[in-house]
């Protein structure tokens, strides 16, 4: 799940050490940042940890698999999150608890530093529940963009989550849900409108580069190569010893019952073979493209 040679071919060791350190040294860069100065300049401090989790974003996807660039950078979060409650707010609370039993004096800052912490906790929820189910949509993490598309949706949930916020404290502003729900669907266009990186069915089909046509023998030649190590009634993969959500290529019905699936993962979210790792080619998917635009076509 975490290495992807595509992107960068990494060792295990190299790709397990690269994910603590950006876990750990963005926590570290955080507490420094909550401690120092400026934690008394909220904006500031707001800009310099949106910028935090942009970076940690971007190199996060340009070190490991798509899945596992988000899955990092909502462990980054998480770990802020829980380190916040156990490390802050809860210590803090529990002082002033006690600071009053006794009838002694209370430390502003603790309260303070609790009210920072719990307000970042505040905004980081929506943006880590969405990186939680991210694994279910593979157009997201496997979009050329992946890594701009998630900091478009952390940010769109962050705002949608400001709207609660301010309705807790008497203040309604449904223009705030309003463009958040349009940012959302503009996110949502944005990742399906094919990228760069798609197979482009039509060229195939129509265009000066009209590929030869391929045959039905052709294309259950590429799923058995690429696909049935997995997909398969008893898998053969060293990690997968279930077909993946059910899904089996045993013979040619299987192939054609599913080909919809077959050519929208395979040219369009890109996101099988997992991690590639049978190494399907570039060719190879616009067989599997213009196959499938050959079909749609006699079918018409």
């Amino acid at each position: 799940y975490l290495i992807d040679p595509s992107v960068n071919n990494l060792s295990p060791t190299e790709a397990i050490s690269l994910g603590l350190g950006l876990i750990f040294g963005g926590l570290f860069v955080y507490e420094m940042a909550c401690r120092s100065p400026l934690a008394k300049y909220p904006l500031l401090f707001g800009l310099c940890l949106v910028a935090l989790i942009c970076a940690v974003t971007f190199l996060s996807t340009q070190w490991f698999s798509g899945r596992g660039a988000y899955i990092h950078v909502g462990a980054l979060i998480g770990t802020i999150m829980a380190g916040n409650v156990f490390f802050n707010i809860m210590p803090n609370q529990r002082k002033m608890v006690a600071a009053v039993a006794q009838k002694g004096d209370i430390d502003p800052q603790w309260g303070a530093g609790a009210k920072l912490r719990s307000v970042h906790n505040n905004y980081f929820t929506l943006p880590l529940l969405f990186i939680m189910i991210s694994n279910h949509y593979p157009m997201t993490y496997q979009h050329e963009y992946n890594w701009l598309v998630l900091i478009a949706i952390m940010a769109n949930a962050a705002w949608i989550r400001h709207f609660f916020n301010l309705r807790h404290v008497g203040k309604t502003k449904p223009a705030i849900l309003v463009s958040g729900a349009i940012g959302m669907l503009l996110i949502a266009l944005a990742v399906s409108w094919p990228s760069s990186q798609s197979v482009s069915v039509e060229k195939s089909e129509h265009g000066d580069q009209a590929l030869a046509v391929v045959t039905d023998s052709r294309i259950e030649e590429l799923v058995n190569t690429h696909c049935v190590s997995c997909h398969a009634s008893t898998p053969t993969d060293d990690i997968f010893k279930v077909a993946p959500l059910g899904v089996v290529f045993d013979n040619w019905q299987d192939i054609e019952r599913q080909s919809a699936q077959l050519v929208r993962r395979t040219t369009v979210t890109r996101d099988m073979p997992f991690l590639n790792k049978t190494q399907m080619t570039e060719e190879e998917r616009q067989e599997i493209a213009t196959w499938f635009a050959q079909r749609q076509a006699a079918q018409d």
